[in-house]
């Protein structure tokens, strides 16, 4: 680190509530941290915005948790946090979240293959009237069999699913407003999603094109062995989109439709049986009994869901709704 950067963030922190607190996941970075710290405070101490760098340490193992120590205890603008064990992505930006004070949070990845400089971007189309902006790498850097192919469907299958049009949801520079983030809860690989969560939530998203370095030091996190983990947690975006106040409408639909089938061909099988005495001992009468036992299975399931549903959002005291703002009436006084 420079004196530079480690001088001017003592004076450059100092505020009490941040604008804006930076989360950065760190595994195994030891290389790039330094650098990208340096980069980060020396852009936003140029755009002059008070700030916190917030790196969340993932249970690194080649010494990034050690350095974030050492780093941090000559510096006033960042926050560590060490995590007992490596809990992935996700995790770590809930907890980044979880401990950043400012109004605005922005994520970006520990790898340098991010560039701070676009942070200014982001802020400038957030300030527009948006609550989150996303990174978009219209250049990215990465292996074209084993990342970008593979992005590039992620990214149309997700769109399409969700409904959100966004060409880079894997990217991890965005911006987000502060109170976006506390009505969202993150778990499994979910931190992919987070424009569909927040586009759930009624969030104004916008995604600006942004740089992409290749990697200099360290190696990727990221493999083919994250496709299926990803589709299991698109599934349950959709759902969340589609029926997370309602699961009934969805479970007791199938549920009614099987109940209905297996009554319909049993019917018709009772038909056979006293009108012509013909033998029913056949498959399709298994089928009648799956077809209205897994309806009966699915209503209640349907049930149970709705319940469960009701206990999350009055445990929390969470409404089914999101204000964006309140107009009050004028005062008379004030005609």
């Amino acid at each position: 680190m420079t004196s530079f950067t480690v001088e001017s963030s003592k004076l450059w922190a100092s505020s009490l509530q941040p604008q804006v607190s930076v989360v950065v996941p760190i595994h195994n970075e030891y290389e790039n941290l330094p650098r990208l710290l340096e980069a980060i405070s020396a852009t936003l101490i140029a755009a002059n915005i008070h700030y916190e760098i917030l790196c969340v340490d993932d249970g690194s193992t080649d010494g990034s948790g050690d350095l974030l120590k050492q780093i941090a205890s000559d510096r006033a603008d960042l926050r560590s946090v060490i995590l007992r064990r490596n809990y992935g992505q996700t995790a770590a930006m809930a907890a980044g979240f979880s401990y950043a004070k400012g109004q605005i949070i922005v994520t970006m990845d520990g790898d340098m293959q991010n560039d701070p400089a676009d942070i200014p971007i982001l802020l400038d189309k957030l300030n527009e009237g948006y609550d989150l902006v996303s990174g978009w790498r219209k250049n990215r850097q990465d292996a074209t069999i084993t990342r970008l192919i593979p992005s590039q469907i992620a990214n149309w299958l997700i769109a399409q699913v969700t409904g959100v049009k966004v060409h880079d949801y894997g990217c991890s520079l965005k911006a987000y407003r502060a109170e976006l983030i506390a009505d969202m809860n993150l778990y499994g690989e979910l931190h992919r999603f987070l424009p569909a969560l927040a586009f759930i939530e009624g969030a104004r998203i916008a995604e600006m094109p942004v740089r992409h370095h290749p990697r200099q030091f360290g190696k990727s996190k990221y493999g083919l062995d994250r496709t299926i983990r990803v589709v299991m947690d698109l599934m349950t975006v959709f759902f969340m989109r589609k029926f997370l106040t309602r699961p009934m409408h969805v479970f007791g639909s199938m549920g009614v439709l099987s109940i209905f089938l297996g009554t319909v061909i049993g019917l018709y099988l009772t038909s056979l049986k006293l009108s012509f005495g013909e033998s029913i001992n056949r498959p399709l009468l298994i089928l009648v009994v799956v077809l209205i036992l897994t309806g009966v299975q699915l209503f209640s399931f349907g049930l149970l869901a709705e319940l469960l549903m009701r206990t999350y959002h009055e445990s929390q005291g969470r409404p089914i709704y999101r204000v964006r703002e309140v107009i009050e009436p004028r005062q008379a006084n004030d005609e």
